[in-house]
């Protein structure tokens, strides 16, 4: 197979600078076999520009810090080699999260803020034995959270759903994941009326919109429209047996 030369259009931007101006800059580029976008990114910044920014950690679609944009659809770089694209590939910031530079976005003060609002952790009465043995599990509710418990906060989702961006306060397909997450687990304890208060809401489960990009665009092939269609039939039954018991009440 002959090898392509290759166009990258990357977009350029440096937001702490008031001066710049964003563009988008364009580098040629040899295609390799099993080249991937992280490679060609590689190459770039250490052989053509040393100031193009983009992040990553493990090269194997597990740390999730190199989403962005390609060709307009949210994917990972390490994850994506250039034989799946055309000859002009084309590299955006992900929406929603806000930029640092270039191809760099902010996922972790977003995520950190996420699970503080969603109150991401195990509720329960019992008082910490840090002598105690570790709670036993049935094997499926086991499975069951790690199913949802493989989210490696790659933004992906959330830079790909509709809601999100016409709602910059909504949790976010992942936020909702993350308290289906914890309904799963058996050693959970907080009542529904509680989770209801937290995502029963126009900026919870009632703000999604449908669409399910998330689910299309999730790399690790989440179960997002499940999940989501459990999550909004439970909140919805949690709001009417609460207006029906306010109404017993009165």
């Amino acid at each position: 197979m002959s090898n392509r030369q290759l166009t990258f259009k990357i977009f350029r931007h440096n937001s702490r600078d008031p001066d710049s101006v964003p563009f988008l800059q364009e580098f040629s580029l040899e295609e390799t076999e099993r080249m991937t976008l992280f490679t060609a990114l590689t190459v770039i910044r250490e052989e053509m520009d040393p100031t193009v920014q983009f992040d990553f950690v493990c090269r194997s679609a597990i740390c999730g810090s190199c989403g962005m944009l390609v060709n307009g659809r949210p994917r990972l770089a390490c994850r994506t080699r250039t034989e799946e694209l055309p000859r002009e590939i084309t590299l955006l910031p992900m929406p929603f999260f806000k930029l640092i530079g270039d191809l760099s976005v902010d996922t972790g003060t977003w995520f950190r803020e996420m699970g503080e609002r969603v109150e991401s952790w195990i509720h329960t009465a019992r008082p910490f034995e840090p002598l105690a043995e570790e709670e036993r599990m049935a094997n499926e509710d086991a499975l069951a959270v790690y199913e949802l418990d493989r989210c490696i906060e790659c933004g992906l989702c959330v830079a790909a759903c509709g809601a999100a961006q016409m709602n910059p306060a909504y949790v976010g397909p992942v936020g909702l994941m993350r308290v289906a997450r914890f309904v799963a687990d058996p050693r959970d304890q907080r009542p529904e009326a509680e989770i209801f208060d937290v995502i029963g809401t126009e900026d919870g489960i009632f703000g999604c919109i449908g669409f399910l990009a998330c689910d299309d665009y999730c790399p690790k092939d989440l179960p997002f429209a499940t999940q989501l269609a459990f999550l909004r039939r439970k909140m919805a039954l949690t709001g009417l047996r609460g207006s029906r018991d306010g109404v017993a009440a009165d």
